[in-house]
């Protein structure tokens, strides 16, 4: 196991790492720009180090920064978290470059040829075709011009989705429901993959109309061992950014359940995948189609922790030590439902941006009831990073528990001093269609469009 972890990261998702690392014995090291110098994640840390200015392009992504980190303190692991550099290639193979030396640093993920392969979204589609997981229909790689791209339109049939072939975020995705729609869907999406990605690669797939959005938490060794931890419904999303999720699906039964996550397992294992991933899906009409998967640990990692009581950055640390896996499929047990709630720093409305001063925090509390979050009274957020302050996730014997549970939770958060997203999950949790779980990934932004 490792002596020393330096977290590469900020906020909750770095408390989080600290706590996993703290439990086995495992020294941490905070790394923070000068806006986070007070951060709670840098006060907890064993030691810390200042990287940079608080844009993050000086700071939480500038790699020769955090390499010197690393041998300023001796590290001799890397965990990313999410966002910033854990999906970044580049980033691992120069940590990997490392092991000819006196000085070897492991990154806590799957290798950067693994992260390279699934981060471009077409070679993911057609890996995953390859290892039999369902795909939904589109074209074969990239449409290079309009004229291709109406061919393939009128084979997949309208309305369809035009996607950047390096995106994420919901970014360079833009909505084509008629032939007049394309020239026009295809030209926005380019410009802003190249303006957000560097990459102005495109492809499309047929657009399914009311999908739910489900995906499948797995785990493997690097030693073809892999295992699945059931799914997460993440359908409530605004502007393709999910805000709620939870596990299990109300849309699955346990057959559905177990032959969807058999099938993402075996590929996992087939591809000697090492760490946490997430093989992402729309489901529609009983069918799962692929749309992605992510290489890293997700925001909602929580809800799948509740139901397991497995914790994945623990098993993340073992499998990144080269340890085998711990936890055979059979030895899975699901229990209970749960749900997470993103709270952001944001007006609940216009979902502007709320940063500033905390002056009061108190988070709720009781049986099944967490809350992920590295704020505190006093406590300012800066302007420069992601307005996500915290996570409440809820746990209950049965999803009408859960909901029930939450409401009593979601009454007792009280963050004063910023504006947060908390009252939008008061009115949610209260929804008839949330309360019967017959929502859609569109159903989010027409409710808030009719308000």
């Amino acid at each position: 196991m490792f002596d020393k972890v330096l977290i590469a990261n900020r906020g909750e998702i770095a408390l989080r790492i600290q706590r996993a690392c703290k439990e086995l014995g495992i020294k941490t090291v905070a790394v923070h720009s000068t806006a986070d110098a007070n951060a709670m994640h840098v006060r907890l840390a064993d030691e810390s180090v200042c990287i940079g200015p608080p844009p993050a392009s000086g700071s939480y992504l500038n790699i020769p920064a955090l390499i010197a980190a690393c041998e300023i303190t001796g590290a001799d692991a890397v965990h990313p978290g999410y966002g910033f550099l854990s999906e970044n290639a580049r980033f691992v193979e120069i940590l990997e470059s490392h092991t000819n030396d006196d000085h070897k640093i492991t990154f806590i993920g799957p290798t950067s040829e693994h992260i390279r392969l699934m981060g471009d979204k077409i070679q993911a589609k057609e890996t995953a075709k390859k290892l039999g997981i369902p795909v939904v229909p589109g074209s074969e790689g990239a449409v290079t011009n309009d004229t291709d791209a109406l061919k393939v339109a009128r084979e997949i049939g309208f309305p369809v989705l035009v996607k950047a072939a390096a995106g994420g975020g919901g970014r360079g995705m833009k909505v084509a429901k008629t032939e007049a729609d394309l020239p026009i869907a295809l030209a926005t999406a380019r410009s802003e993959a190249k303006s957000a990605f560097g990459d102005d690669a495109l492809y499309m797939e047929k657009y399914l109309t009311k999908p739910r959005h489900i995906e499948i938490q797995v785990l493997g060794d690097g030693q073809g061992n892999a295992i699945h931890l059931g799914e997460r419904d993440c359908s409530l999303q605004r502007r393709h950014q999910k805000i709620w999720e939870e596990a299990p699906s109300a849309a699955l039964n346990a057959s559905q359940r177990a032959e969807i996550g058999a099938v993402v397992a075996k590929a996992i294992g087939d591809m000697g995948y090492r760490g946490v991933g997430t093989v992402e899906f729309l489901y529609e009409d009983g069918e799962f189609y692929f749309i992605e998967m992510n290489t890293r640990l997700q925001v909602e990692h929580p809800v799948t922790e509740m139901i397991t009581g497995i914790d994945l950055v623990i098993e993340q640390l073992h499998v990144a030590a080269g340890d085998p896996l711990r936890i055979r499929q059979e030895d899975v047990r699901f229990q209970g439902h749960a749900v997470e709630c993103r709270i952001n720093a944001e007006n609940p409305e216009t979902f502007m941006p709320s940063p500033g001063r905390i002056t009061y925090f108190h988070p709720p509390g009781g049986l099944g009831v967490r809350v992920d979050s590295a704020v505190y009274a006093g406590y300012s957020i800066p302007p420069f990073y992601d307005s996500l302050i915290g996570k409440l996730i809820v746990h209950g014997n049965n999803r009408n528990e859960c909901l029930l549970r939450l409401r009593r939770a979601l009454s007792e958060f009280v963050i004063d001093g910023i504006e947060t997203t908390i009252p939008l999950f008061k009115q949610l949790v209260d929804e008839p269609a949330i309360q019967d779980a017959i929502y859609d990934i569109h159903w989010l932004e027409n409710h808030l469009g009719k308000e």
